[in-house]
């Protein structure tokens, strides 16, 4: 993520990857506000309900601000609901046959129409592993084959090609940037306070 100065958007896009993240003080504010710098953020969770323990009751303005819902696979109860619940129902039409035996015998034909989920808690649970759901802002949720990640042009990077190619974070914390005396360079300054952040969601709501 880049530095920018209050009041002005960054000169090129940011993105944040936030896996398993903790709890990040006045996030659900966070996410509200950093769309306007030009900044997105990627939550990755196991289940929903990681989500409503870390942030009680502000779990769903945070949902709430996600353009795009990924759905990879699981069985943690609340997450099946929620998901089970967001794809809707279908329309099916019922006949009911009855035969009715004694004195004089009769039958009957009963049609109806009825709703049914489009994927209940249980389908969604033995979801096919290759399979993936994704829904849109203004798109109704829809079911896609999962990308195949060998088929991808810079794939020989991955550690999963190459064992050599695995990230070192401890090196990567110890380096340091080193400019020459001559070099020149922009100092962006960040106010990162709470009161700046309550201040920007306030006045973009």
């Amino acid at each position: 993520m880049h530095g920018v100065e209050r009041g002005k958007s960054p000169r090129r896009k940011s993105e944040a990857y936030l896996s398993l993240f903790g709890q990040i003080p006045k996030f659900d504010k966070l996410i509200a506000t950093i769309r306007s710098r030009e900044i997105s953020a990627s939550i990755i969770l196991q289940s929903q309900s990681q989500l409503k323990t870390i942030y009680k009751d502000a779990a769903e303005t945070i949902t709430g601000n996600c353009d795009t819902m990924l759905f990879l696979g699981g069985k943690e109860s609340t997450t099946l609901k929620e998901i089970s619940e967001t794809l809707g129902k279908e329309t099916i039409d019922l006949y009911n046959t009855s035969d009715t035996r004694g004195q004089s015998r009769s039958y009957g034909l009963n049609y109806q129409k009825t709703g049914k989920e489009l994927m209940s808690r249980d389908e969604l649970a033995v979801m096919d592993g290759n399979k993936c759901i994704l829904q849109l802002r203004g798109v109704r949720p829809f079911l896609s084959d999962k990308f195949d990640i060998t088929k991808h042009k810079r794939y020989q990077e991955l550690s999963d090609y190459d064992k050599k190619n695995v990230f070192d974070v401890e090196a990567y914390l110890e380096h340091r940037l080193k400019l020459s005396a001559t070099e020149e360079f922009e100092l962006f300054e960040v106010d990162g306070s709470e009161e700046i952040i309550e201040e920007q969601a306030d006045t973009e709501q």
